[in-house]
């Protein structure tokens, strides 16, 4: 069995360009043992998964990525491991976070075509494939049809935050995503700290510590975004408030070519963090 291991990564049923089968072949070609899927706002892909990670033999953790409410110009996500697909929980959080989207996805389309950009929601929910539409996707739209050179350039001049395409969706706060996460079965995580754009170490700590007693359960160290000074800081967070190690490649295909399934930025991700997760979750369903 491989030591190594990919905790974060996402399929065509959100914002991903590999289909879920497709993304439990790399894993075991890239030489892993387990992995956990992670798509936004949706679970609608990890049957698939599933089902694939068994025949091909390699171990698998369902995951959910939920958007956070959180000051501009940070992010806050939280990972969801554990989650049980069948909760009525979840299927009403999904729901709700897949309706917030529809509510945003056309303000970006008709922003693109005030700054005569010409593109559609049609072309969009063709990009998706039946997947959550997400901003790669229209990303890379705009790629082809040469409106930029790079999906980054998509999101520096249309559509990231800030940007003049730009539409904000509709997110749940930290204690209900936690809470949601948790009543769904799952382990809450914060994933990739450094998104939070925290302006020193001590806001960090201010922000982690303030998850942790809403129930967080874990902080993602290892992370494409993460080079050696972010790993060391998480790595302390961890300690200090006695949180799970996660990590992950944030893996999205060709939407975003320089990662790679389990490497986080260069580094791998150890075994043990998917078997920790593991253990946490079995010990809760006993008690």
């Amino acid at each position: 069995m491989s030591d190594f291991v990919d905790l974060h990564c996402h399929s065509t049923a959100s914002d991903g360009t590999f289909a879920p089968t497709e993304v439990v072949k790399l894993a075991v070609n890239n030489g892993l043992s387990a992995l956990a899927l992670t798509d936004h706002d949706t679970i609608g892909g990890v049957a698939e998964a599933a089902a694939a990670a068994a025949n091909l033999g390699i171990d698998f953790l369902p995951g959910i990525e939920i958007s956070a409410e959180y000051p501009s110009p940070g992010t806050m996500h939280i990972l969801g491991y554990g989650v049980d697909p069948q909760s009525a929980t979840l299927k009403a959080l999904t729901t709700q976070l897949i309706a917030g989207r529809g509510d945003r996805n056309p303000q970006i389309i008709a922003k693109l075509n005030e700054l005569g950009v010409a593109v559609t929601m049609a072309e969009w929910q063709a990009q998706a494939n039946g997947g959550v539409l997400g901003r790669p996707q229209l990303a890379a739209i705009l790629l082809r049809k040469g409106y930029v050179s790079s999906i980054k350039q998509a999101f520096d001049k249309f559509i990231g935050q800030g940007a003049p395409a730009y539409a904000d969706k509709e997110r749940l706060t930290p204690a209900k995503a936690l809470e949601m996460i948790r009543e769904s079965g799952g382990l809450p995580v914060l994933a990739h700290p450094l998104q939070l754009r925290t302006e020193n170490d001590a806001q960090l700590d201010t922000v982690v510590k303030g998850l942790v007693d809403l129930g967080l359960a874990g902080i993602e160290v290892l992370h494409s975004d993460h080079d050696t000074a972010w790993v060391e800081k998480c790595t302390k967070l961890a300690e200090r408030y006695n949180l799970l190690k996660t990590g992950g490649s944030d893996f999205h295909g060709t939407n975003k070519k320089d990662i790679n399934l389990g490497l986080a930025h260069g580094r791998k991700i150890p075994r043990a963090y998917f078997d920790e997760l593991t253990e946490r979750l079995s010990s809760r369903a006993a008690t």
